[in-house]
């Protein structure tokens, strides 16, 4: 019970908000309220200030966050340890994923060579997998930001440059290769802050000083998919993320654009646990870049 009360306390602490804490602890914001209400109350300290409707640190609270840090830490570590100990006929391995082309085809080969270690994968950005490994909350990480924290250890999974998805029967799907301009008069569709694809197709758009009629954010790659076969608008996408669609198109563009690059991550510090090190023998040496799809490719 402590060590839970504890925890909550600790999240809050390091995001600011319960909500935050819920969120990342998988809780309801009354648990997490309730935990570290108990824990005051038990020891008969003031480990937040309330008032206008924020929270803040204590003095008591501050003086208690690297004793509670080292000791989540500690647990985290033996935690780690026992699911390393067993050889590679057992144990478990957590992946968070952002791209599924690369880290599918990472864990079929993984799993073809360790088919009794139990492999969870879990999605989101590149900045919330990133997050989520310094979190210790995965063990390895994909990600398209280029992270140089002394902390990771990192490999290139491969490249892919931008390419336009649009709808079958769209104006733009006649071009063999579409201008960036071109898209001054669609509606763009695009992922939440946090995506590198966002972020570099915004980077392109900036620079050749191109504004899309407007903009629409979808926070799934599938739910945009599904958008732009809807026509609800055009999205950019890394060209190994187009999926395979009748009724979507994904054409290159007119000019160089930028490479979505893929990483796997792990925390140093771990590079050479059995689990982890068998996973980085799963990456195969990159291309560096893949052929943009041809008009009509799906």
């Amino acid at each position: 019970m402590l060590v839970n009360q504890l925890k909550a306390f600790f999240a809050v602490a390091r995001l600011g908000s319960i909500t935050g804490a819920a969120r990342q602890l998988g809780l309801s914001q009354p648990t997490v309220t309730t935990q570290i209400r108990a824990l005051e109350e038990q020891y008969g300290v003031e480990l937040f200030h309330r008032g206008g409707g924020r929270l803040t640190l204590s003095e008591a609270g501050r003086r208690l966050m690297p004793q509670v840090d080292r000791l989540l830490q500690q647990e985290l570590d033996i935690e780690f340890a026992l699911r390393n100990s067993a050889e590679l006929q057992g144990g478990t391995l957590r992946l968070g994923a952002t791209a599924p082309y690369y880290t599918l085809a990472l864990a079929q080969r993984f799993r073809a060579r360790h088919p009794q270690v139990e492999l969870s994968v879990s999605a989101g950005n590149s900045r919330q997998m990133v997050d989520a490994l310094l979190a210790y909350q995965v063990d390895l990480a994909t990600s398209s930001h280029l992270e140089e924290d002394p902390r990771l250890h990192r490999l290139e999974l491969g490249a892919d440059p931008l390419v336009l998805l649009v709808p079958r029967g769209h104006a733009l799907a006649r071009h063999a290769a579409v201008p960036l301009d071109a898209l001054a008069g669609e509606t763009l569709l695009v992922r939440e802050r946090g995506s590198m694809t966002r972020q570099l197709g915004e980077q392109a758009l900036d620079a050749a000083g191109v504004r899309p009629r407007a903009q629409m954010e979808i926070a799934s790659r599938e739910a945009l998919r599904e958008a732009v076969v809807r026509g609800l608008g055009v999205s950019i996408f890394a060209a190994h993320e187009t999926g395979r669609h009748p009724d979507l198109i994904a054409l290159p563009f007119d000019i160089e654009m930028p490479l979505v690059r893929e990483y796997l991550y792990c925390l140093r510090e771990r590079q050479g646990a059995r689990l982890i090190e068998a996973m980085l023998a799963c990456v195969e040496p990159t291309s560096h870049t893949s052929a943009a799809p041809s008009t009509g490719s799906a």
